[in-house]
């Protein structure tokens, strides 16, 4: 295992699921961590998790949506760790519906935070990763590879992350800057409790199965592992990897089944 003794990682996103399972592996691991998010208990409860490893910790709240919140959080984390190694840029959520029944708006709040808001988080942290020679990784998903119905405006964030990756892994690279797109199925998360307006409801039933979803600390596992290594890339999950596969080599296929998927659900309302 990697030892990541005085490295620090800065992880937006870090108050549940799959940004806190990666900031408790980079400490696992002897990173320092920074914590930002809105939901300060959130993050404070973490922040004594990560110091029990022997782990420094520090919590910021932070909102990707607010340039001045990304640009404070640099400042803090330089001034109280003078370095940034990795920047993982995990803040996100998801809005569902059929493309006639949104309005621009569900559209623009999407945006707002899973493109906007990793591009801020880019942006803040940019010349700090240069300076260290770090690591960019940008959370991507599954769905920026497959367009399923009433998911829109999530699939639409994510293809133009998975483009800004790309973009930046040729920019970075002249200042040895690694850049990774991280690309996970169904992970056990709080995302799917998440409602279009970004707003948390703890008792909303996951409707994904859990034997199709994958733990959050094996996710985190692998998702470590893959920004340490500078792989281009990361797709996780079984079921993720089949239908990135299938739609590099059979989109046909994919197209197909995301049509009946698009029937069913039209049958199921009509009933």
């Amino acid at each position: 295992m990697a030892k990541l003794n005085g490295k620090v990682a800065f992880i937006t996103g870090a108050s549940s699921g799959i940004g806190a399972a990666m900031a408790r592996e980079f400490a696992r691991r002897g990173a320092d961590v920074v914590l930002l998010a809105r939901r300060w208990e959130r993050l404070e409860a973490l922040a004594l998790e990560v110091r029990a490893r022997g782990r420094r910790a520090l919590t910021i709240r932070c909102d990707v949506t607010s340039d001045e919140d990304l640009e404070k959080a640099v400042e803090t984390t330089l001034e109280e760790y003078g370095r940034i190694d990795w920047v993982i840029a995990n803040a996100g959520f998801g809005v569902a519906g059929a493309v006639h029944k949104l309005a621009t708006e569900d559209y623009r709040r999407q945006f707002e935070t899973n493109i906007f808001g990793v591009l801020r988080t880019v942006q803040a942290t940019r010349e700090a990763l240069i300076e260290s020679r770090g690591s960019l990784a940008i959370m991507g998903s599954v769905m920026s590879y497959l367009a399923l119905p009433v998911s829109s405006p999530y699939s639409m964030s994510k293809h133009a992350v998975r483009s800004l990756a790309g973009s930046l892994r040729a920019e970075m690279d002249k200042y040895g800057v690694g850049v990774t797109l991280l690309v996970p199925g169904f992970v056990n998360s709080e995302i799917r409790q998440v409602d279009n307006q970004g707003q948390h409801h703890e008792a909303a039933r996951d409707r994904i199965p859990n034997w199709l979803s994958m733990d959050t600390d094996k996710a985190a596992n692998k998702l470590v592992k893959a920004v340490i290594k500078r792989k281009r890339e990361a797709v996780i999950t079984g079921h993720g990897k089949i239908v990135v596969f299938l739609e590099r080599h059979a989109p046909w296929l994919t197209a197909f089944l995301a049509r009946k998927l698009g029937i069913s659900q039209r049958r199921q309302r009509d009933d």
